[in-house]
């Protein structure tokens, strides 16, 4: 098995995922719900304004993904990230979500795929270059 495509086919669906929600969700605003959330967890003074920063963290997140510098600390990074906006937007905002408390299922998935792509498909993608050499 060639665990080197698969772990980069992942780090591409990763980064995808955090571009769409950033430049297209939030930055864009073509969902008008992301901001929704942040205007009742923060309040709505500073709501578009907020919504476009996360949005441009989440982008660089994307290219971060992609850069593969520090991608341990990034898997971690983004596993605290996703677990914490989710919690909080379960906990207190559950009407606001495409798929009200069931987000949080998909959340936990999203985090699944990025602790295996990076401890588990990365450790075994770079196993597999090491017996190469050797053999």
């Amino acid at each position: 098995m060639n665990y080197r495509y698969i772990h980069t086919t992942l780090n591409f669906a990763i980064a995808t995922v955090w571009l769409i929600n950033g430049l297209f969700c939030k930055v864009l605003d073509m969902v008008n719900r992301h901001e929704q959330i942040v205007a009742e967890i923060l309040g709505s003074d500073f709501s578009r304004q907020l919504i476009l920063l996360i949005g441009f963290a989440e982008v660089g997140m994307a290219v971060w993904v992609l850069s593969g510098i520090r991608a341990r600390l990034n898997a971690v990074l983004q596993i605290a990230v996703v677990a914490t906006m989710n919690i909080l937007e379960f906990s207190l905002v559950p009407e606001l979500l495409l798929w009200g408390r069931l987000n949080i299922l998909f959340a936990l998935l999203f985090i699944v795929v990025i602790y295996y792509n990076e401890f588990i498909l990365n450790r075994r993608q770079i196993l597999q270059t090491k017996n190469a050499l050797i053999t």
